[in-house]
C-alpha cells in the first residue's frame, strides 16, 4: 500500500492518478496515524509556504507518524517540492525547524541578472548523477519545476539529481529510504511516471 500523507498541500489527486496510470491499486490519501504506520511507501507531497507546510504537520499531529514509519521502521518515502524542502533541516523561506530527515537546508534563488526569475517555473533538463537511477528514466530527461528555493545538501553523496538555473543546484536526493525531488513528476509527462515507477520499484 502508497499511502499519499494529506496534510492540506500538494497535488494530491494528481499523484493518486500518476501511480494509477502505472497500474497501481494500492493507493490511497491519508492523514490517519495508523494507515501511514500500515503503509508500504509514503508520499510527502507539497506546494507552498515552508513554514506552512510545518505548521500544517504538526497541527495534524503527523510527526511521531511520519518519523517512526521513516525513521524507526524505515518505510521507502518520497518527498515532492515543498514536501522534499520539509525533509531538510529548515529553509531561509521560515522560521520553523523542518522534519530534519536529510542534512541539507532550503535556500533562496538570489540573482544579481534580471533575466533569470523567481520563482524558477517550467521545464528544464537535468543531470541524473546516480546510475541505477538513470538507467531508469528516458535520456535526456526534463521535469517541469516551480519554485523559488532550493535545496543545499550537506553531503554530497545524497545528491541525485541536479538541474541548471542559472547555477548548478540539487533537483533530487537520495538517502537510503529517503528521496526527494525538487520537480513535480506529477506535471512531468513521461519523465514522472519513470520517476515514480523508480520509487515505487523497491529501488529504496
Amino acid at each position: 500500500m502508497i499511502t499519499i500523507v494529506n496534510y492540506g498541500l500538494g497535488n494530491l489527486g494528481s499523484i493518486e492518478n500518476m501511480l494509477k496510470n502505472l497500474g497501481l491499486t494500492e493507493v490511497r490519501v491519508s492523514s490517519n496515524h495508523e494507515e501511514i504506520l500500515n503503509s508500504d511507501k509514503l508520499i510527502l507531497p507539497g506546494v507552498g509556504a515552508f513554514d506552512a507546510g510545518m505548521e500544517r504537520i504538526v497541527d495534524s499531529g503527523l510527526i511521531q507518524a511520519l518519523n517512526t514509519a521513516v525513521l524507526i521502521d524505515r518505510k521507502p518515502v518520497l518527498g515532492i517540492c515543498l514536501g522534499m524542502q520539509l525533509m531538510c533541516n529548515g529553509s531561509e523561506e521560515g522560521k520553523l525547524n523542518g522534519l530534519g530527515w536529510i542534512d541539507a537546508d532550503a535556500v533562496k534563488f538570489n540573482f544579481d541578472s534580471f533575466e533569470m526569475k523567481v520563482p524558477h517555473m517550467g521545464w528544464n533538463y537535468v543531470n541524473v548523477l546516480d546510475k541505477g537511477l538513470e538507467m531508469c528514466l528516458p535520456t535526456p530527461s526534463k521535469f517541469y519545476f516551480v519554485h523559488s528555493y532550493f535545496v543545499k545538501c550537506k553531503r554530497k553523496e545524497d545528491e541525485i539529481i541536479t538541474c541548471n538555473y542559472g547555477h548548478e543546484f540539487v533537483a533530487g536526493f537520495k538517502k537510503d529510504n529517503i528521496m526527494g525531488v525538487q520537480f513535480h513528476p506529477e506535471k512531468s509527462h513521461k519523465y514522472g511516471l519513470a520517476i515514480l515507477k523508480y520509487f515505487t520499484d523497491d529501488n529504496l
